[in-house]
């Protein structure tokens, strides 16, 4: 492993993709209804272009990103530990700061701006790596591996229960309070004329105080929930991500070959079995149920391997053409990740939201990648611009300061 204390351009270059591509997939949850994440239906009547903005996003993007930045985050808290207590200080004590001062930022984020904060789970979970850090890669892999089975179990049982009600709903002599609760679910996934859809759309389309006092509802009834569901497959990849940085893989430390088989193999091994979930969801035009099945347990054994493919590209790309301007442009975006994840939900939210533009429920499907090809753009230029006159960007120095407790540089030195 290289020095802690310097930058490594890899991870750097990795970020970068991670965060630009986790736009690609947030998105869909910015302009539109939330369940039009799991089900594209819910947005109306599909076009081709919809259903092939949904199947580059299914195939390439779905988890994936989130996946990358959970390694990310597992081998940048190895590193923060190593440079911390080289530096003669208390490595984890180091951490469990930054962790708080994490969950505030995600906090606020929720709160004022987006309902799809992932900064609060990384928070939580990371504290629960940090039990595994002295561990070996191999071993590291064989515990995240369980943690990806426990996470597939339990999106398993949650479907099937799904499915059950399903069946007891459909009984002939099922309550009709029953029938009634199953049908109110059920619209609210696939419906766009569902009254709870409507509702939704009401609200983000309304002020910023209405907003703010929806997602406070929604942290009290849903977010443990939710946190739950997705617990166990974050701190898997944060420990394959520990386990990749030990073996170098994050680093770029191998030969540009390596990481090319590595990327092939890995989407062979994802790529058919996602072409055929997506398949069989368009031909049945999205039935509710398989829909939000598939999102959150099917796909997921073939999540894994294109994760790792994703980060085996994107490291041959690396290796073989780190020097070129746009490869240096995405690791000084990556330098600034959090100001950009943080950035662009404002922008986003202003944009499709009730006190902004108020475009929300407004745009087809197929017009959101345009956007999304706008704001990699911008982060691309504005880091740059950034970091020639800047050591670190506005968020991570509010973030670094918060946590050290004394105000951190943040100009370059001339």
């Amino acid at each position: 492993m290289i020095a802690p204390s310097s930058r490594i351009a890899a991870m750097d270059v990795l970020r970068g993709c991670a965060v630009m591509g986790i736009l690609w997939m947030n998105i869909s949850s910015f302009a539109l209804p939330q369940t039009a994440y799991f089900n594209p239906s819910v947005a109306g009547p599909l076009s081709v272009g919809d259903k092939l903005f949904w199947l580059t996003s299914f195939l390439l993007f779905d988890g994936k990103m989130r996946a990358l930045f959970s390694m990310l985050f597992g081998a940048s808290m190895l590193l923060l530990i190593d440079r911390e207590e080289m530096a003669g200080r208390y490595g984890q004590r180091a951490q469990i700061i930054r962790a708080a001062w994490l969950f505030v930022f995600g906090l606020a984020h929720y709160m004022l701006l987006w309902s799809g904060d992932i900064l609060m789970n990384y928070a939580l979970i990371g504290l629960v790596a940090m039990m595994f850090i002295g561990k070996e890669p191999l071993s590291l892999l064989k515990w995240a591996f369980l943690f990806f089975l426990a996470h597939f179990l339990i999106c398993t049982a949650f479907v099937l229960s799904l499915h059950g009600w399903a069946e007891a709903a459909a009984a002939p002599d099922a309550a009709t309070t029953l029938k009634d609760s199953f049908a109110r679910y059920i619209g609210a996934l696939s419906n766009p004329d569902d009254p709870a859809v409507r509702e939704e759309i009401a609200t983000y389309r309304s002020g910023f105080a209405t907003i703010v006092a929806h997602h406070l509802e929604l942290y009290v009834s849903n977010w443990w929930w939710s946190f739950f569901l997705s617990a166990f497959d974050t701190l898997g990849f944060m420990l394959m991500g520990m386990a990749m940085l030990k073996g170098g893989f994050l680093t770029g430390r191998w030969q540009a070959e390596q990481y090319w088989r590595t990327a092939r193999h890995c989407f062979l091994i994802g790529l058919p079995p996602m072409a055929g979930l997506a398949a069989w969801l368009i031909l049945r035009d999205f039935p509710a149920l398989p829909s939000l099945a598939t999102s959150l347990a099917w796909s997921f054994p073939f999540r894994i391997p294109l994760a790792v493919g994703w980060a085996a590209l994107i490291l041959w790309v690396f290796v073989g053409h780190g020097e070129r301007r746009i490869v240096m442009a995405v690791a000084r975006t990556g330098r600034l990740a959090l100001s950009n994840y943080l950035g662009s939900s404002f922008f986003m939210c202003a944009l499709f939201y009730g006190w902004g533009l108020g475009l929300f429920a407004l745009l087809r499907p197929s017009q959101l990648p345009l956007l999304v090809l706008c704001a990699w753009l911008f982060m691309l230029v504005w880091s740059t611009a950034w970091l020639a006159r800047f050591a670190i960007g506005p968020s991570e120095w509010l973030w670094r300061t918060l946590a050290r407790g004394k105000t951190q540089k943040i100009r370059n030195s001339i």
